[in-house]
């Protein structure tokens, strides 16, 4: 027999699953808290599963059934974003405008020799930039505020993003000139420990290099405002290479040889789900990884 769930039904028990409450899903929904339970209760039959344990005065727990299955429920719901997304898009046709948000550390020349060969591509194409410091990409990108996003990967992306892989950055580890770091021949960890750090993200975001080396830190949320202080001499940090190679930082800091290098920074194209890339955007992806690559 065919079973008669719907995608409503999916939805609503993946929502009181998270939320652990008939009620307040009810209330977000703008429906009578029966309603809620009365569908989950059709798709627990559909199912031939119990998917909560319901006990009065208790918030719904999950049971081992419906655990296993929230999982694949979310995919589900992501699944349907897509189509409905591309479905959009295949509609739409060609993009009349494209609005690109980049971390603001991102290397120039990638961006601007795709940037150049879209032109190029797609001459009528509407195109806007932002650069914006570490976190604010993916806020523009969930405000609809920007169509594609590069940044840098980090741990807690909003749920409503896809991102794709395109590369990585070389770290490095770098002082002031006249530093006391910058006589060491060999640096070690207890060397790095004895002095101030700067470290470009908060503490919980999960961003590449997030774990201080040294019990004291000065953070920032931008490269470039490192940098800056660094120059001043209030500290050491991790930098990218073409950060530390721009010009108007040339002579001003020093490659320290260390025992320990910091991971790579993993750039990352980032977009909607529900709001899939259009043709010169997906161009646009592909000539910045290669122009990427060619960096590295």
């Amino acid at each position: 027999m065919q079973a008669q769930w719907s995608l409503e039904q999916v939805r609503l028990f993946v929502e009181v699953a998270e939320q652990r409450s008939f009620s307040a899903v009810a209330r977000a929904a703008g429906r009578a808290q029966s309603a809620v339970s009365n569908a989950i209760a059709l798709l627990e039959t559909d199912l031939g599963l119990t998917l909560f344990e319901r006990s009065s005065g208790r918030q719904p727990q999950l049971t081992e059934a419906g655990a296993a299955l929230l999982e694949d429920a979310k995919e589900l719901l992501r699944q349907c974003e897509r189509l409905e997304g591309r479905a959009s898009a295949l509609m739409r046709g060609q993009e009349p405008r494209l609005r690109l948000a980049q971390d603001e550390a991102m290397p120039y020349p990638p961006v601007i020799e795709s940037l150049d060969e879209l032109s190029l591509q797609f001459p009528l194409l509407e195109v806007q930039l932002a650069s914006s410091a570490q976190g604010d990409v993916a806020r523009q990108l969930v405000e609809r505020r920007a169509d594609l996003g590069l940044m840098f990967h980090h741990e807690r992306v909003p749920d409503a993003l896809e991102r794709r892989v395109l590369g990585s950055i070389e770290m490095v580890t770098v002082c002031p000139v006249g530093h006391p770091l910058a006589t060491v021949g060999r640096v070690s960890c207890e060397h790095l420990a004895r002095h101030r750090q700067l470290l470009v993200n908060p503490r919980d975001s999960g961003y590449a290099g997030g774990e201080p080396a040294s019990p004291l830190v000065w953070r920032a949320d931008s490269f470039y405002v490192m940098a800056e202080l660094l120059q001043r001499g209030l500290g050491w940090a991790w930098l990218p290479r073409h950060v530390v190679q721009y010009p108007a930082y040339q002579q001003q800091m020093v490659e320290l040889d260390c025992e320990w290098r910091p991971p790579a920074l993993v750039v990352e194209l980032a977009w909607r789900r529900d709001e899939p890339l259009g043709p010169a955007a997906q161009w646009l992806a592909e000539r910045f990884a290669v122009h990427l690559r060619e960096m590295g």
